[in-house]
């Protein structure tokens, strides 16, 4: 599976739940994740998208705690099998307890 096939997944499930799934880019600020998820009722999270088994960069992980700490959802998805639990947490309908417990 390669990463375009997980984030074209990820953008067509945020639209069946009324949502954008946006690609992210930020010029001048390098590592920013790839997709912002905007769901219905002012839901939001960011999402980095890998193939299955790579890593996030340094500068990426980086990034990615930079949202956490400004209150942001913040994911890294490499499997399109995660993309319902993801949705769900962004929603809010999840029992995971947010964001730190998928990655």
């Amino acid at each position: 599976m390669r990463e375009r096939e997980i984030e074209e997944k990820l953008r067509l499930e945020s639209q069946k739940r009324g949502g954008l799934a946006m690609k992210f880019v930020s010029p001048g600020l390098v590592g920013m994740p790839d997709r912002i998820v905007i769901l219905p009722q002012g839901k939001i999270g960011f999402v980095e998208l890998k193939a299955p088994g790579e890593k996030p960069r340094k500068i990426q992980v980086r990034r990615m705690e930079q949202l956490r700490k400004l209150g942001f959802l913040v994911y890294m998805l490499d499997d399109k099998g995660k993309i319902g639990e993801i949705l769900d947490d962004i929603q809010g309908t999840s029992l995971s307890g947010g964001s730190d417990s998928i990655h």
